[in-house]
């Protein structure tokens, strides 16, 4: 990175996880401006600006670097729909970060995937995202652009802890099936890392080194918290009751790889598996 006055990041989606980049960023010496929907109801980390996502065109063009965290609908990238020609036309811009989803793999029948396998995904919603990702490439223009393929998200707030304490926690087993996870400040340590060391257009895996079974999660995140684990279900027998989305996530198996994308950004894990994330959480009050 350059002088780092001179390095203006703009977040588009200062959400869970657009927070925490935008807070790393923050430290690491980057000018952060986040967007939000509606500013007056957004929480910004301190020192972070923040600007209507409708009126976030000038930022934008002022910008060096840019992070992508909202989710494509039907009709495509948001972002792109509203400022594909602000981002055109950043003469500054030299780094664009999307974050994606590794569904764009598909159901890998518990296979491994790495940074190098071509997508296949399955569901439409991932579908969605491989077509956004193509358009980043596109709106790249010649810039760096990492594509993130992030695994499921936890952190403060949003982890088993949670679930446990509320009473909704289940303890869903399904042998063979496993589930890659990160944590949110990961996510964040990651992305920012990648602002400061472009390099082309790569495919990196946001995704803990160990994949796991959702019921060892819940398992121990119980032990953590002193309770005793719910009782284990039987995957057949809880599917009924599931949510579409869901049964979703469950339909697909696949072990997502990391090395490459902790090579390229020369980096570790603050939470390189799900328990030194949950005590992590539990340590921070959450």
């Amino acid at each position: 990175m350059g002088d780092g006055m001179a390095d203006r990041m703009v977040v588009a989606g200062l959400g869970y996880s657009g927070g925490a980049i935008a807070a790393e960023a923050l430290e690491a010496g980057f000018a952060v401006t986040g967007t939000a929907r509606d500013p007056a109801r957004a929480a910004p980390p301190p020192g972070v600006a923040v600007v209507a996502f409708a009126e976030a065109g000038e930022a934008i063009r002022n910008a060096t670097h840019l992070v992508i965290t909202a989710a494509p609908g039907e009709s495509g990238d948001p972002v792109l729909a509203v400022h594909a020609a602000a981002i055109a036309a950043a003469p500054a811009l030299r780094w664009i970060g999307y974050l994606s989803t590794t569904g764009v793999y598909g159901d890998r029948g518990g296979g491994a995937v790495d940074e190098a396998t071509p997508p296949a995904p399955g569901q439409d919603r991932s579908k969605r995202r491989l077509v956004a990702e193509e358009a980043w490439r596109l709106a790249a223009g010649g810039r760096a652009l990492d594509l993130f393929r992030v695994g499921g998200i936890y952190g403060p707030g949003r982890s088993s802890l949670d679930e446990i304490r509320a009473g909704t926690a289940r303890r869903v087993v399904k042998p063979g099936h496993a589930f890659s996870r990160i944590h949110r400040d990961d996510i964040a340590l990651a992305v920012v890392a990648a602002a400061r060391r472009p390099d082309g257009v790569r495919v990196l895996h946001l995704v803990d080194d160990e994949p796991a079974a959702s019921a060892d999660v819940v398992t121990e995140a119980a032990r953590l918290l002193g309770m005793a684990p719910p009782p284990a279900l039987a995957f057949e027998d809880s599917a009924p009751r599931m949510s579409p989305m869901a049964l979703s996530f469950w339909s697909e198996n696949r072990v997502v790889t990391n090395a490459a994308t902790k090579a390229a950004l020369g980096i570790e894990w603050r939470c390189p598996t799900y328990r030194e994330g949950l005590a992590a959480i539990l340590a921070a009050g959450g």
